[in-house]
């Protein structure tokens, strides 16, 4: 049995928040509350005019040490223009746990 991770959702929020001036984060633990898998989706004005790679590295970068201490790690990353164009569209992203039934993201079974 792993031993549980001192990374929390709400220490990802706040650190996300601060350092990328993040105007919406939402992250799903996807361990079962272990803290080893985490998802995300991160709206930044940070993340203007970079490509979705550039996006990710700088997430990554400010979470270098939680990172380390974790198994995975999938975000989101969107400029405020693209989140503000997906909820008109009725297309807002969640994290992918967030639309799960038991261990199984929808979509993945045949």
């Amino acid at each position: 049995m792993a031993a549980e991770s001192s990374i929390t959702e709400d220490g990802l929020k706040m650190k996300i928040k601060n350092l990328l001036q993040a105007t919406y984060v939402d992250i799903e633990d996807m361990s079962g509350g272990c803290g080893q898998a985490f998802s995300a989706v991160i709206v930044s004005p940070q993340f203007e005019k970079k490509t979705s790679l550039a996006r990710n590295r700088l997430v990554n970068s400010a979470l270098k040490t939680e990172i380390a201490a974790i198994h995975a790690w999938s975000p989101k990353c969107y400029t405020p223009e693209q989140w503000e164009a997906q909820k008109q569209e009725g297309k807002q992203a969640v994290a992918p746990g967030k639309s799960t039934t038991g261990e199984v993201v929808e979509g993945t079974r045949d």
